[in-house]
């Protein structure tokens, strides 16, 4: 398992463990992994961005979940600005 977050603070390290850990994986050749592979050579860079400020979008993923969550509770909603207004109330 790629421990890259845990113990590094230095992103040229990073970057290097994240290398091996991608070739790790590519070795494996397991199709199923071909995805991972893929979203890790795509994402590369942002994956390191973590290493800059030591930020993650979680708040902003667990606020996305909330709406998603609350728009399910009002499927069928015809007044978007009412929908926009107990959101707000809600979640502001």
């Amino acid at each position: 398992m790629c421990k890259i977050y845990n113990n590094n603070t230095n992103k040229s390290v990073a970057i290097t463990k994240l290398a091996y850990c991608y070739s790790d994986v590519e070795t494996l050749s397991i199709k199923s992994f071909n995805t991972i592979i893929n979203t890790v050579k795509i994402n590369y860079d942002s994956i390191l961005n973590y290493f800059d400020k030591r930020s993650t979008n979680a708040s902003a993923e667990s606020f996305n979940a909330k709406i998603k969550a609350f728009g399910n509770q009002f499927r069928g909603v015809r007044k978007v600005d009412f929908f926009l207004f107990r959101l707000t109330k809600l979640f502001a």
